[in-house]
C-alpha cells in the first residue's frame, strides 16, 4: 500500500496497527466539525429557556464535549493519545430545525491531527443533549456529523465545499 490515499491503519499484511508518527514534524493542527439535534419545537423552548429538568442543557453538553475529546484516544481504537491545547464546543439554536447545531474545534502542536477528537467533541455533546433532554421528546435525532475543516500537517488545509450541507 503506497498510495498516498492507502489507509494508513493497515500494515502490509491487512492488519490494523496504530500508526508511528515519531518521524513527523510538529506542526500546529486544528480541526471543525459540525452535528445537528432535531427536536420538537416545544422541546427546544425548553432547552432555549432553561427549563429542563436535569439542568442546563447547552452548558453540559459543552461540558461533556470537551471533556470527551481529551479522551478519544481511549474510545476510538488506533487512535495517539494527544496534549490538546484548545477545545471549543458552540451549540446554536435554529429555529427552522427545530433543533440545535454543535459545532466543535480542536487544536493542538503535535505530530498529528486533530479530526478524530474534533468529532468525538461534537458526537458527545449531540448525546448529551439528546440525554438531557429525551425525558421529553425521545423522538430526537442527531445527524450531519462531519469535519468542517482541518489544517495542518503533510496533507495541508482542507474544509468542505460551502455549497455542501450536512443534510
Amino acid at each position: 500500500m503506497t498510495s498516498s490515499k492507502s489507509l494508513t491503519h493497515l500494515d502490509a499484511s491487512g492488519s490494523a496497527n496504530m500508526v508511528d508518527v515519531s518521524a513527523k514534524d510538529d506542526t500546529t493542527r486544528e480541526a471543525r466539525a459540525e452535528g445537528f439535534v432535531r427536536m420538537k419545537p416545544e422541546t427546544l423552548a425548553m432547552i432555549r429557556d432553561g427549563n429542563a429538568k436535569k439542568g442546563d442543557v447547552l452548558a453540559t453538553a459543552r461540558i461533556a464535549g470537551i471533556m470527551a475529546a481529551k479522551r478519544t484516544h481511549e474510545l476510538i481504537p488506533l487512535c495517539h493519545p494527544l496534549v490538546l491545547s484548545k477545545v471549543a464546543v458552540d451549540i446554536e439554536i435554529d429555529e427552522t430545525l427545530p433543533g440545535l447545531r454543535v459545532e466543535s474545534y480542536a487544536k493542538l502542536s503535535g505530530k498529528t491531527g486533530v479530526e478524530m477528537e474534533a468529532l468525538t467533541a461534537c458526537s458527545v455533546a449531540c448525546l448529551t443533549i439528546y440525554d438531557m433532554a429525551k425525558a421529553a421528546d425521545r423522538g430526537m435525532t442527531i445527524s450531519g456529523i462531519r469535519v468542517l475543516a482541518k489544517s495542518g500537517g503533510k496533507s495541508g488545509d482542507w474544509s468542505v465545499d460551502p455549497r455542501e450541507t450536512a443534510e
